[in-house]
């Protein structure tokens, strides 16, 4: 039940002089109403057709008693003596009284208070009615509102019967009494409140924390990850220990994700994330694990003209250089190995802090007779294998237009290696010659060298 009354005050005992003075303040004090004024009054007496109140006037006003039952709404009790808000509908009946509105006055209070949250900017919450053409018609404290389909939160622009009968917080655009528009948007409420729990976020994270969210977006440089009010970046450079080509791979729109947050930009409203740093680096005991000589097994991941890179253990590629192939010299890579081919290695080297290890498959092999009388290659302490610097790989780690991508990039594990002569090659490549050729690592035989050149 809706009581919209309350007790009246006790009356104010004035006292007059004279009857004239008494019949001039009386004259006075009587209103002059007019359509559409709002206005304080009593209850009188409460008949089962109307409502009588005292309202100031020459005569009292009269309320039917339909103002306080109807439309599916709670009924309203009034009892003598209480006070209410009523709306003038007619200065003057047949009867003479003034015939008021108590729902008039309440919506023209609604509407106040929308045209004050319009100045505000103040987010109020609305019931969804229906849908039409144009958008969603929605409640807003008892008054009919239109939602256009542009001013529809992204998430929902497509489909807007799913919002019917929901409630959601709109921001009011438009108030207008007279012709009775009154217009919100939801993505003006949604943004606000997005940039709000941004500022929130940004204040709340450091480096170094560990978050969780759900992944919102892909693109070929990474994924991005609702964090609450901001999105997140994972490079694909920091979705795992080992090399990633797609990041539909390793991650779906929807996904819940545990992440640590490795950079924070709030000029640019920037948070960079890492999924891999959530599993200890493989790179940390990579000596220990394999030492000089150990012989392993591992899959060709790639072929280069310098060589073949084999992932040896998850998050860890090593080189075996194209010297390393045969006893015999090898004119392409991939006239020994395939990519998806499985083959065992001996370690030459494994180097943590560089995160490079070179490896041979020739040395697993029978050394040729005619090589019997060289010199052993210092016990498999390859120097040259180790001192590759791995220039054609950068341009397929760089993301494509985001700046956080690129520091990110800069972090990414290139487990690989090869002899100086390929990093030359890579130059010259660059430089745009044509001539330039890979060269195998010196001979022990001078003449060999010097036939091999000719």
């Amino acid at each position: 039940m809706t009581d919209l009354a309350t007790d009246a005050p006790p009356a104010e005992q004035i006292t007059f002089s004279s009857m004239e003075e008494y019949l001039r303040t009386s004259a006075d004090s009587i209103r002059t109403l007019t359509y559409g004024d709002i206005v304080d009054g009593t209850v009188v007496r409460v008949d089962p057709d109307e409502v009588l109140v005292d309202i100031g006037a020459k005569s009292e006003g009269v309320i039917s008693n339909r103002e306080l039952t109807g439309r599916a709404e709670e009924p309203v009790i009034l009892q003598p003596g209480d006070n209410v808000k009523v709306y003038v509908l007619q200065s003057e009946n047949e009867d003479g009284n003034v015939v008021l509105s108590l729902r008039r006055a309440r919506a023209e209070g609604i509407w106040a208070k929308a045209a004050e949250k319009e100045g505000t900017g103040e987010g109020v919450e609305a019931e969804v009615k229906e849908q039409n053409k144009g958008g969603l018609i929605v409640n807003i404290m008892g008054l009919r509102g239109f939602l256009p389909s542009s001013q529809v939160a992204r998430t929902h622009s497509g489909n807007l019967v799913d919002l019917v009968g929901e409630r959601i917080m709109v921001k009011i655009l438009e108030v207008n009494r007279k012709r009775n528009r009154l217009i919100v948007s939801q993505r003006a409420a949604q943004d606000e409140d997005r940039a709000r729990q941004r500022e929130e976020l940004f204040e709340r994270l450091v480096v170094g924390d560990v978050v969780s969210g759900k992944v919102s977006g892909l693109t070929s440089y990474g994924a991005f990850v609702n964090l609450g009010g901001a999105d997140g970046l994972i490079h694909i450079s920091e979705l795992s220990w080992d090399r990633v080509s797609n990041v539909s791979d390793m991650l779906a729109v929807g996904d819940e994700v545990t992440v640590k947050v490795i950079k924070l930009d709030p000029e640019l409203s920037r948070i960079s994330l890492s999924l891999r740093q959530m599993s200890d680096d493989p790179w940390d005991s990579i000596e220990a694990r394999f030492p000089p000589g150990t012989i392993i097994e591992g899959a060709v991941t790639k072929t280069k003209k310098y060589g073949a890179f084999l992932q040896i253990a998850d998050g860890v590629e090593g080189l075996l250089h194209i010297s390393e192939l045969s006893w015999d010299h090898v004119e392409r890579t991939e006239d020994v190995l395939r990519v998806g081919d499985k083959i065992r290695v001996v370690v030459l080297q494994a180097d943590r802090s560089r995160r490079r290890i070179s490896l041979s498959y020739r040395q697993l092999l029978p050394r040729p007779d005619h090589l019997a009388g060289e010199a052993e290659a210092a016990d498999g302490q390859y120097s040259a294998a180790a001192d590759y610097v791995p220039g054609d790989d950068v341009d397929e780690l760089e993301p494509v237009g985001e700046a956080d991508a690129a520091d990110s990039a800069v972090a990414e594990v290139v487990p690989s290696l090869a002899p100086e002569s390929a990093a030359a090659e890579l130059e010259a490549e660059d430089e745009g010659s044509p001539t330039a050729e890979l060269e195998a690592p010196a001979s022990a035989d001078p003449e060999e060298d010097d036939s091999e050149e000719e």
